[in-house]
């Protein structure tokens, strides 16, 4: 597995994207790094207070900053502004097409600092803008998996070479589903949710042992592809072992961990004479109603019981 923390962002990746009207610095200005998906109202620091100020954010000026500093003399713009505009700040946004202050871009153009506007609102823009970088700085690994979508749900299946992953996806493709990625499968965290996709390299690619690669659009057509999914549950398939006890009465869901996201992990057992594709759709069907609040394992447990109640009421009677 290969881990990838701490990716960057060019501030020239974000106007190629937002597309926002550039007010200071040149195309070297461009090329500063921006580390932290956040962003940074600079109500305290236009104040003076500057402690606790995280110098790494981009800085978003809205319509409260503009009114402020229409309050603040000559001498305390130009005392302020180069503490908001250093070589750690990666660049400023004015929102809502406010005319940006004399005093600032005379302060940015001295230092080279990009600044930027935009006719978007504030809240919009920093909406936009946090969920733009969190994905681009997302953490990635890689995992020797295949993902699925099966019945709405993105399914990852694990298990040990030759185990037959690859050979329950085509079962699946077969009947409606659709596949991510084969063998390998590269996800990030965004937010608080694993996303998976295909390498460009093996994308819609699938390996079958005796086969061959085949091209599962193609074969199957577009539904049977997406480029996407979330991870929503994990099955994990184990080779059948007679001598090992399986729980037979209960809904057993374990948790598999992936970029610190613990994600329901059911294990499977597999062996020759049982449908794995029937097996894995019943398995993420049990899975969605036990979502939705039904639990078939307790439902038959309480049916027993009602039936030993039952019987025993019958017995007590027949011996009156």
């Amino acid at each position: 597995m290969s881990l990838f923390f701490d990716k960057k962002v060019l501030v020239r990746d974000v106007i190629n994207f937002f597309d926002f009207e550039q007010i200071t610095g040149n195309d070297d200005a461009l090329n500063r790094w921006i580390v932290v998906p956040d962003i940074n109202r600079p109500g305290f620091e236009l104040s003076g207070y500057f402690k606790l100020t995280e110098p790494r954010r981009i800085v978003l000026i809205g319509n409260k900053e503009i009114e402020y500093i229409s309050h603040l003399t000559d001498a305390e713009q130009y005392e302020r502004y180069p503490k908001i505009t250093d070589a750690l700040t990666p660049m400023m946004i004015v929102t809502h097409n406010n005319p940006v202050p004399p005093i600032l871009v005379e302060v940015a153009e001295k230092q080279n600092f990009p600044i930027f506007r935009t006719r978007l609102d504030t809240y919009r823009l920093t909406v936009d803008l946090i969920s733009y970088l969190e994905e681009k700085m997302a953490p990635e690994d890689t995992l020797s998996a295949v993902l699925m979508v099966v019945y709405g749900k993105g399914v990852l299946l694990m298990g040990e070479s030759g185990i037959g992953k690859s050979e329950a996806a085509l079962e699946l493709i077969g009947d409606g589903m659709a596949m991510v990625a084969d063998d390998r499968v590269d996800v990030e965290r965004v937010h608080n949710t694993i996303i998976g996709h295909a390498p460009e390299l093996l994308k819609g690619m699938l390996e079958i042992r005796g086969i061959g690669i085949i091209d599962v659009m193609r074969m199957f057509g577009a539904n049977s592809l997406t480029d996407k999914h979330t991870i929503d549950l994990v099955i994990d398939l184990r080779q059948y072992d007679g001598t090992q006890e399986y729980n037979r009465l209960e809904s057993s869901t374990d948790y598999y961990r992936i970029l610190g996201i613990s994600i329901p992990k059911i294990i499977l057992p597999v062996s020759p004479g049982r449908s794995t594709k029937a097996l894995i759709e019943s398995a993420v069907t049990n899975f969605i109603l036990l979502e939705e609040g039904y639990d078939s394992s307790a439902h038959f447990r309480s049916r027993i019981y009602e039936h030993l109640l039952s019987e025993n009421a019958k017995n007590q009677g027949e011996n009156k």
